[in-house]
């Protein structure tokens, strides 16, 4: 082991996803010196490298695709688009090379010390560094964030050692494009990958265990993306389960079970898995710590981040749901103020998930299930964007704005949108949640017409009665 000058720090970061670079950025900013520690040459983590941005551009492309088939109707023709697979490949990488190669300069720029590296606990305040050269070094820190992320779910009985079964980082590789794929999981991922596939091509197919697909979300809104997936997807299986999958000479035979079930045994060229992830918490040598990690293998934090190591913190994937990028950015500058002495918690009303799917599903706050399962009173205000000027000059009158509303207070709880762009309006639900706005600072709002953002003032109109283009009394 060799003797490194630089083998102490005040706050060692492990893992350089969005959480643990946000959390070493903002603790260089208030003065710290920072050690960022991550396998990759540069910052970005699963989201820029393997996930968010990678999985964005081809949607993009794919929204494009679909976008110039809907011209049809509108007396606008293409030709059948020519799809070049390796400059496509290269676009993205590009991308993805743009974005990691920035977050680097900026490391730099803030004078963390970039370790690119596998970092394991030897006791509450060492880490063992090992260098991809197989160097080890021993680096000593005050504090530590632990910002490992998650990895892609296995289904042990479906574990077969072949090119033809993918996961949610294999199909973004984009090898080839099978003819037919079967996506196991109805799940964002396999939406949004299997949106990816089906535009460029293949005849995909989607298997769900639940009678719905993305389990969780308000069935109103998933109604909206189901529908428009039906006419892109060969097959949507629900309440049905993959129980054999085995290679042949020309794909993949799979059997399926479920009571809907027309055909029990289905060949596909590809089979992608996406059933989930799983937090990163194993062989970091938490044993020789007092961290402690739950039945389901996520680090245990308090509203600081704070693990039951005083001198170790945990932030995003790996420390408990939901796994998204800007959930986990987010924990790692609370931990980082909260290492600094700042009065600090993560403690937000409303944490927006959207699945990029075309259209679009976007949530936050309370939604209508949550609310159901808790017995709680709610209003429900609905304004279809079929009554939307703007949805429908984009030819898109599919989708939904709504609001959930607690009727005594006016207060707005949460917001569920569906349609193209909601990941981008979702936003403002945030805000009026975060912000305690009532459904009156909503429909007061003035907001810019024709924009689909107006569906969102008129759905707080529609709370009151008075939408201008939806005629819906309010309810004595």
């Amino acid at each position: 082991m060799s003797n490194n000058s630089r083998n102490s720090t005040q706050l060692a970061v492990i893992g350089a996803g969005p959480g643990g670079y946000a959390a070493a950025f903002l603790a260089a900013d208030l003065g710290m010196q920072v050690t960022l520690i991550d396998p990759e040459p540069n910052p970005g983590g699963v989201c820029l490298y393997r996930g968010c941005i990678p999985s964005k551009a081809l949607l993009h492309v794919a929204k494009l695709l679909s976008e110039a088939q809907e011209a049809k109707a509108w007396g606008i023709t293409f030709d059948k688009p020519k799809i070049d697979l390796e400059r496509l490949r290269a676009w993205k990488d590009e991308v993805v090379k743009k974005l990691t190669s920035g977050v680097g300069q900026v490391s730099k720029l803030r004078k963390v010390n970039y370790l690119q590296a596998r970092a394991k606990f030897l006791e509450a305040q060492t880490l063992e560094v090992t260098r991809n050269n197989n160097e080890k070094d021993r680096l000593s820190f005050q504090h530590a964030i632990l910002a490992t992320g998650s990895r892609p779910a296995t289904v042990p009985d479906l574990s077969l050692d072949s090119p033809r079964v993918l996961n949610s980082t294999t199909a973004l590789e984009l090898k080839n494009v099978p003819k037919t794929m079967l996506v196991i999981g109805g799940g964002y991922i396999g939406l949004e990958m299997g949106s990816v596939y089906a535009a460029l091509g293949t005849r995909v197919s989607v298997v769900e265990m639940m009678p719905g697909l993305l389990p969780g979300a308000d069935r109103d809104l998933v109604r909206v993306l189901h529908k428009n997936l039906e006419h892109k997807f060969h097959s949507i299986m629900l309440n049905t389960k993959v129980a054999a999958m085995k290679e042949t000479t020309s794909g993949l035979r799979v059997r399926f079970e479920g009571n809907e079930i027309k055909e029990a045994e289905q060949e596909f060229e590809a089979v992608m898995i996406s059933v989930g992830r799983k937090p990163n918490s194993s062989d970091l040598g938490l044993e020789n710590t007092r961290v402690e990690i739950d039945k389901r293998g996520f680090v245990k934090v308090d509203a600081q981040r704070r693990t039951a190591e005083p001198t170790i913190y945990a932030i995003g994937d790996v420390a408990d749901e939901p796994m998204l990028a800007h959930k986990a950015s987010h924990e790692g500058r609370v931990a980082a103020e909260a290492i600094a002495g700042h009065k600090v918690a993560f403690e937000p009303r409303a944490i927006p998930a959207v699945v990029f799917t075309d259209p679009e599903i976007a949530w936050c706050g309370l939604t209508e299930t949550e609310a159901n399962e808790q017995n709680r009173k709610i209003e429900v205000a609905r304004f279809p964007w079929a009554a939307s000027g703007r949805a429908l000059t984009m030819g898109r009158p599919e989708g939904v704005t709504k609001l959930i509303i607690d009727p005594e207070t006016e207060r707005v709880l949460g917001m569920g949108i569906a349609g193209a762009g909601a990941g981008e309006l979702i936003a403002e639900g945030v805000l009026a949640v975060e912000m305690a706005a009532l459904a009156t600072d909503v429909k007061l709002s003035i907001h810019p017409h024709p924009t689909l953002s107006e569906t969102i003032m008129e759905s707080a109109e529609v709370f009151f009665g008075q939408s201008t283009h939806v005629y819906r009394p309010k309810k004595k």
